[in-house]
């Protein structure tokens, strides 16, 4: 064997045995974590029975179902790979919350002011209430969006499930239809993963509303004050445009979403550590990292005496939304970024907020001209795909058809999250979509699914 052959050979058994060390190090926190993770929230907030966690959420990736996962008596999970095991465990009130650097006794031990739940109307009607009254508006054709809303719960492929879990359609303020598959109905939690941005988009608006913020205001971030990144401003933040550098992949262990979320007690501070890689306002960056930034802001701004209840009192009871439940990391910042479950109904009334300009019942929300402001594309977004913290379809400057995404109209104002979960907002036609599930392949179309209810409804 000539020198170069075996050469060549011994760096291929040295960057193999570097791959394999790699993953051995990288791989196990994440797929424990993000397995305890999910099925306490799941099991917990959802009330879902944990094989089905395991047959439809956990199979995002290969072999996630079938780790060591274990759920206790003191309502926590423990989920195990190889070295590493990972513990996520469920507070009333907050949801589940994983585990990283802080004890276990040390999170339960927080003192947290939550808010008292309303009493419920039960012969409230929709919109204020659940006693929903089937509506035929006229002009509407009431089969045809029947039809394409039980589409989105076929399945055409058994290998690759779309998991349907829910769709509201609401037009003219009335559900026109709404679909649950078996398990599931209109109380069920569900995940809104990234809609949940959305929430910090109201939140915040509801603190300028109340002059305790102002977007152009230096983001008041302690980690900040002597270097660059002082001068990066709420809006940027909102706009996901802070320059701050960030990689969002869900799909490499390493990336900075996972070392967030899986290695981070404080996900905000974990954010704040980042450098600066782009003057602020000049690159569009989607990050889960500076929403949960804006998440500390809230925080910093009401005080945790107030904090814990301004999301409830101040925009979820308001609306109705009573199945609402925003988690918390092991700081106590609510992880705005990702963690919100909700009734496929109350998504709708989100939904609704925005679709009437912030008003609700004539009281007003959201601050005139927020959602002007939210929905107007950021100036880095060169595509126009995105407002504050709100996907878009706009299109790029003089060309409407390079779109986020393709087949929807550009008026559409989005709540996008992972696995295909969406509120879509048609402000010309009075429409709202929902839909939850969780799918980890093409065989599902959001443009498909909105656009057969658009063309079923009054031209």
């Amino acid at each position: 064997m000539n020198k170069i052959l075996r050469g060549t050979i011994v760096t291929l058994v040295v960057a193999v045995c570097i791959a394999l060390s790699y993953m051995l190090i990288t791989f196990p926190p994440v797929m424990a974590g993000m397995a305890a993770k999910t099925m306490c929230s799941c099991v917990f907030v959802s009330g879902r029975t944990p094989q089905s966690v395991k047959d439809k959420e956990l199979q995002v990736f290969p072999g996630l179902a079938s780790l060591d996962i274990e759920i206790l008596p003191d309502s926590s999970v423990t989920t195990s790979l190889l070295w590493h095991t990972s513990k996520a465990i469920f507070r009333k009130g907050l949801g589940c919350t994983l585990l990283a650097e802080r004890s276990e006794a040390a999170v339960r031990n927080q003192r947290i002011n939550l808010p008292l739940p309303p009493v419920p109307n039960l012969t409230a009607r929709w919109p204020s209430g659940n006693v929903v009254t089937t509506v035929h508006p006229p002009g509407v054709d009431v089969q045809r969006v029947e039809k394409a809303v039980a589409s989105a719960f076929q399945e055409i492929d058994p290998d690759n499930p779309v998991f349907t879990h829910a769709v509201v359609v609401v037009y003219d303020g009335n559900i026109i239809a709404e679909r649950y598959a078996a398990g599931f109905d209109s109380n069920s939690r569900l995940m809104g993963w990234s809609m949940t941005k959305s929430i910090s988009n109201a939140l915040i608006g509801i603190l300028v509303k109340e002059k305790k913020l102002g977007v152009e205001d230096p983001a008041p971030v302690g980690e900040w004050r002597n270097d660059v990144r002082k001068d990066i401003t709420i809006n940027h933040l909102l706009q996901a445009s802070s320059g701050l550098s960030w990689s969002e992949s869900y799909f490499i262990p390493t990336s900075d979403f996972h070392e967030m979320f899986i290695h981070s007690d404080d996900k905000a501070a974990f954010a704040a550590s980042r450098t600066l890689e782009h003057p602020p306002g000049t690159f569009f960056e989607y990050s889960s990292g500076t929403t949960n930034l804006l998440s500390r802001i809230i925080r910093q701004t009401t005080g945790d005496s107030v904090y814990y209840k301004f999301p409830y009192e101040k925009l979820f009871y308001k609306l109705g939304m009573h199945t609402a439940v925003l988690e918390t990391d092991a700081s106590g910042t609510f992880v705005l970024s990702s963690y919100c479950f909700a009734s496929a109904r109350d998504w709708a009334r989100f939904g609704m907020l925005y679709l009437n300009d912030g008003l609700w019942n004539g009281e007003r929300i959201l601050p005139e001209g927020w959602v002007q402001y939210s929905t107007t594309p950021a100036p880095a977004a060169t595509h126009g795909q995105y407002g504050a913290q709100i996907w878009l379809n706009r299109g790029s400057p003089g060309d409407s058809l390079a779109t986020e995404f393709p087949g929807l109209p550009n008026e559409t104002i989005l709540f996008e999250g992972f696995e295909r979960n969406f509120v879509a907002i048609i402000p010309s036609k009075k429409l709202v979509v929902v839909r939850l599930g969780v799918t980890h392949n093409n065989n599902l179309s959001m443009a498909n699914l909105v656009n057969e209810i658009i063309q079923s409804l009054p031209k």
